[in-house]
């Protein structure tokens, strides 16, 4: 699998007239090795790949993992004797031109490997990563599974006296017990806090005058896992008390809109026609304004896989077609911020977002996150 990736990638640097490429992020290393035990919070590695080479540059800390889990890199091990500047030199007659990931190094990394050689061009491999494998599906797929047996976990934890961050605790706890990881911090948000769509998990309680106590009180749960590298993502939103009419049309409504987008987009594979990001995007945003509530602040879709948002991306000007083997997610939502003012014809507090997965499959769209979207009531 990894070398099929390599040789695709040296293709794509002959396509483009490139000597040779350095491979920077956590995510395309993981992507072209397997190994994703590099941290993100410094530098730990490089991948330099050209015509007839191609090295993982790492220090002491990694060399033995390295030695025997990605036996088909040559190891350059580097320390205060043996500097990067040996290898890159010893190259330089070999590349002239050099491919590097532009949104991903610094400005000091830029102007390092520029001094080294003639010329550094940019490069992205989104579109190497946008089309999943059998295998990558495969464990999206269990993510999602778990991602489901979390959220069925939660909801028995949903009780006056626990705020969000302890929420937030047993999700993470519960995923991690089941042998996996979280892919993002998760989001819990009541009341109010559910308007703002990345609402940062705070000390609200549950019952407390800060989230409102009152009946139909919104809850909105964002939640995703890694397994085996790979990530899921979902978010539900619940009600603590009987909701409102009002409530209720707000969370029918994104409802509704997520199943227009999917069901436009199954008519346009089914048709044989080519299915763009940005029209899905469009039915979804339509279908919210019709009913009079504000349009979707955010695009209403990422692409998943070894990041959490991958391309392709489903926003009002996006360029990208979905295609076959692609996974992402459908995410409508209406989030009122003033709910609750004088100023609000809305008459309550907080925001509503419905979240899952799909991989377009040769039949359609099919859903990989199954919880369900019942209008849930929290007794």
């Amino acid at each position: 699998m990894f070398n099929k990736r390599i040789k695709e990638l040296r293709k794509k640097l002959l396509k483009e007239k490139l000597d040779g490429v350095l491979i920077s992020s956590i995510s395309n290393i993981t992507f072209l090795t397997g190994y994703a035990n590099f941290s993100g919070e410094e530098r730990e590695a490089y991948l330099l790949i050209g015509k007839d080479f191609q090295y993982i540059i790492t220090d002491g800390r990694y060399s033995e993992a390295i030695k025997r889990q990605v036996v088909h890199f040559n190891l350059f091990e580097r320390n205060h004797e043996n500097k990067l500047e040996s290898l890159l030199k010893s190259l330089k007659n070999r590349i002239n031109v050099l491919a590097v990931e532009e949104d991903d190094l610094t400005v000091l990394e830029h102007k390092f490997f520029k001094k080294h050689f003639k010329k550094l061009k940019s490069i992205s491999l989104h579109t190497h990563r946008s089309i999943k494998s059998t295998e990558e599906i495969t464990k999206i797929k269990k993510a999602c599974q778990l991602g489901d047996q979390a959220f069925e976990h939660i909801l028995k934890k949903i009780k006056v006296g626990i705020s969000e961050k302890s929420l937030a605790w047993e999700i993470e706890k519960f995923i991690k017990d089941q042998g996996a990881q979280i892919s993002f911090p998760s989001i819990v948000a009541f009341g109010k806090n559910s308007s703002i769509p990345h609402h940062h998990t705070g000390n609200d309680i549950l019952g407390s005058e800060s989230s409102s106590g009152q009946e139909g009180l919104i809850i909105l749960l964002d939640l995703g896992v890694k397994f085996e590298n790979y990530c899921s993502d979902m978010t539900r939103t619940v009600f603590f008390g009987k909701p409102s009419n009002k409530q209720k049309e707000i969370y029918e409504t994104v409802l509704e809109a997520q199943k227009r987008a999917v069901s436009f987009a199954n008519s346009k594979i089914k048709s044989g026609e080519a299915v763009k990001a940005s029209e899905i995007d469009k039915i979804a945003r339509e279908e919210i304004i019709s009913k009079g509530f504000p349009t979707i602040p955010h695009s209403l879709g990422h692409g998943i896989g070894l990041e959490v948002h991958e391309r392709p991306s489903l926003s009002p000007k996006s360029k990208d077609q979905l295609k076959l083997g692609m996974v992402f997610s459908i995410e409508p939502g209406i989030y009122i911020p003033d709910f609750g003012s004088p100023r609000s014809r809305f008459g309550e507090a907080g925001g509503v977002r419905i979240e899952d997965l799909y991989v377009y499959g040769k039949k359609g769209l099919s859903q990989l996150t199954n919880s369900s979207k019942k209008l849930l009531i929290i007794p």
